[in-house]
Parts: C-alpha cells; structure tokens; sequence
C-alpha cells in the first residue's frame, strides 16, 4: 500500500496491529518490541509510537507475516527480514 496515495491514521494503525503477533518500532536507535499476543499495550501506548507528529503512520511500515514493522533501523531490517 502507498501512503503517499492517502495517508493511515489511527484506524489504519490499529486495524495493522490488531493482525500482527509482534509489532517492532524502530525510533533511530530505540527500538521497542511488542509481543501482541503475550502482553499487547493499549491503544494509547501503540499509537503514540506507531504514529509520527502529523497523526499520521510513521514510515517506512513493513509487514512480513505476522511482523509489523514501524519506523527503519538496519538491525531490526536485517534480524527480521533476512
């Protein structure tokens, strides 16, 4: 999906993350890992990382599987999609 062709907001983020079984965001070198099975956060928490300043879904946003990926950081790309 291009976002560039309409932005995700919160409907969209949550409707993504509510499929994954594991949502990594990725901040420069913060990364926080989200077991959505085990102990998945509340909304709130989710989205004030998922989404960027403009309410918007942060980029890049990466499914592979059951992995959501938010944000980029050449390990977690690496680790995940190698």
């Amino acid at each position: 999906m291009d976002a560039r062709k309409g932005p995700l907001g919160e409907a969209e983020a949550i409707a993504l993350a509510g499929g994954a079984s594991r949502v990594v965001v990725a901040r420069g070198k913060k990364i926080v890992d989200f077991d959505m099975k085990k102990s998945p956060p509340d909304e709130a928490t989710l989205l004030s990382h998922m989404l960027g300043p403009t309410g918007n879904m942060r980029a890049p946003t990466v499914k592979k599987g059951k992995i959501l990926i938010v944000g980029f950081n050449d390990d977690v790309y690496a680790d995940i999609l190698a």
